[in-house]
């Protein structure tokens, strides 16, 4: 089936649509399937074609188009859009360029604007680089004009809809029940931790597995740049997230600003996703207050912890690499 044939469509689809009310989703497909019905008797196209065409166009004004079909795919742990006519996606720890591509660019524009405008953050030429996240948790990144070069680029990163416990990652061989009953008495004796690694090693998802071990009756906050820590059973636990500045004058709340503010809130643990600025000077002075602290840094060598940890020499610390 040729893209000519979706571009018409999702044309005349996107003059039928009434924009004066919220459509619901069986308007909309009863609109698609009375276009296909009309305009493609003379195309010879398979039933299975049909049924794809009908998807992809539902997807183009309902969801995130071209991109809604690997979201749904959970062997895809990574989408890479760099522009509109060039899409990439990570499975099975390998690289592969996906068939489809976007219709337009202002079509890749819109979907990034439909993400971003959820988290109510804002993309721009004046604010060229955002961070995001989907509904399902999955993390974003756009970059857009002037910034990016060859269209905008956008990437998507999934997490597993389950949490990973330590027994899976055990199972995986990823550490021997040794390594994980270590860390759990590290955990439990209230220790502090830095967690670090490169970009995609996992950092994230071993830091949930690790809050297993937290005593359940502790108050445990997280403090991040886009909420995508899955925390397993803390009852009483505090969701903090940063705010980027937006165009309707609304004030940008930082990093430094959350950890601070969580010092007042009577915390028992606190958990930081991710540091790699001024913020991490506000970590390592909290540490002296006593409460226990879980960060990830984005580092690749040993000896960047180590140079780290020169700073830092009253607190009780283990480095995991």
């Amino acid at each position: 089936m040729s893209r000519e044939i979706f571009r018409r469509l999702r044309q005349m689809l996107m003059e039928r649509l009434d924009m004066s009310r919220e459509l619901s989703d069986k308007e909309i497909l009863e609109m698609i399937d009375d276009l296909i019905l009309n305009h493609m008797k003379d195309t010879c196209c398979s039933l299975k074609e049909k049924v794809e065409l009908r998807q992809e166009l539902f997807y183009s004004v309902r969801k995130l188009d071209v991109l809604q079909e690997l979201i749904e795919d959970e062997t895809v742990t990574e989408i890479m859009v760099n522009g509109p006519d060039a899409i990439f996606i990570e499975r099975g720890g390998g690289l592969f360029k996906w068939e489809k591509t976007f219709t337009s660019r202002e079509k890749l524009e819109d979907v990034i604007q439909q993400i971003v405008g959820k988290c109510n953050r804002v993309v721009n030429e004046s604010m060229p680089i955002v961070d995001a996240r989907l509904e399902n948790g999955a993390r974003v990144n756009a970059v857009v004009y002037p910034v990016a070069l060859n269209g905008p680029i956008l990437t998507i990163r999934r997490f597993p809809d389950m949490p990973v416990t330590m027994e899976r990652l055990i199972s995986l061989g990823s550490l021997p029940k040794t390594c994980a009953d270590f860390l759990a008495s590290l955990v439990k004796a209230r220790y502090s931790m830095i967690i670090g690694g490169g970009t995609g090693s996992g950092k994230t998802t071993f830091l949930g597995a690790l809050s297993q071990y937290i005593p359940k009756d502790e108050r445990l906050i997280t403090i991040e740049d886009n909420a995508e820590l899955k925390i397993q059973g803390i009852a009483n636990l505090v969701r903090l997230e940063a705010k980027a500045a937006n165009r309707e004058g609304g004030s940008e709340v930082t990093i430094r600003d959350l950890i601070r503010s969580a010092l007042r809130m009577r915390p028992d643990r606190i958990i930081v996703g991710e540091v790699r600025g001024g913020e991490t000077v506000d970590m390592l002075q909290a540490l002296n207050t006593g409460h226990p602290r879980y960060p990830t840094l984005p580092v690749d060598r040993l000896c960047d912890f180590m140079i780290l940890g020169d700073y830092c020499s009253e607190m009780k610390r283990i480095f995991i690499r």
